[in-house]
């Protein structure tokens, strides 16, 4: 897969988000009232910096913000 283009969940990830998804489904489908389900939020996100976009963009990343990424793509 091409880095430029935004990554996709991996296989793990996006299973696990179908399998929370199927299981409101499944609620709602049997009767229960969408307003009284638990809302879910992602706890994990992952900061990757594409430099070959920056710099065709002309943004200057700083090396702070560089330190900070979970991922570089140079």
């Amino acid at each position: 897969m091409d880095q430029e283009f935004q990554k996709a969940p991996q296989k793990s990830e996006a299973g696990y988000l179908y399998r929370r998804k199927a299981h409101f489904i499944d609620k709602v489908f049997k009767g229960a009232n969408p307003v009284d389900l638990p809302i879910e939020r992602l706890i994990k996100f992952e900061f990757v910096i594409n430099l070959k976009t920056a710099k065709a963009l002309g943004l200057t990343i700083g090396p702070t913000l560089i330190a900070q990424a979970d991922e570089v793509i140079e």
